[in-house]
């Protein structure tokens, strides 16, 4: 069964994303930072991240450039509740699979994590289709402000 990590230091978020995922039929961890996701050492096991940008300590973004210069090629959702052009801008050029502004709508989280796992398992989107978030307004460019 596909794991999926959520990192937030919001713990309420965390418990609601976990609910949420779970009742989707998939694992989930939580993380309260980045460096909790590092010291636990899943990202060998994880098949999508779900990922605020604003962390204390080490930021989503630093995560995302830690783990890829380890090799580490987990699809990634970054969630953030402080959206701007800047932010938009550096997302746009990571190659995550998804970018949802707080709050968001639940069926397009879930739907951004079906294609995520999907390119983790090489196969595009869950559905066969590599583009099916899209639809639901989790689009890689340009990115939704749901």
């Amino acid at each position: 069964m596909p794991l999926i990590s959520v990192v937030d230091d919001d713990l309420s978020v965390c418990r609601a994303l976990r609910r949420l995922i779970r009742s989707a039929g998939y694992t989930v961890e939580t993380f309260a930072s980045a460096r909790e996701f590092l010291d636990s050492s899943p990202e060998g096991q994880t098949t999508c991240l779900v990922l605020d940008i604003h962390l204390g300590g080490m930021s989503g973004f630093e995560l995302q450039e830690q783990l890829a210069a380890t090799r580490a090629a987990i699809p990634i959702i970054f969630i953030t509740a402080y959206d701007d052009a800047s932010i938009r801008e550096r997302i746009t050029r990571s190659g995550v699979t998804a970018y949802l502004r707080k709050p968001f709508d639940e069926r397009v989280l879930l739907d951004a994590i079906r294609t995520a796992v999907g390119q983790a398992e090489g196969g595009g989107a869950g559905n066969g289709d590599p583009d099916a978030s899209r639809s639901a307004g989790a689009k890689r460019e340009p990115f939704p402000t749901t």
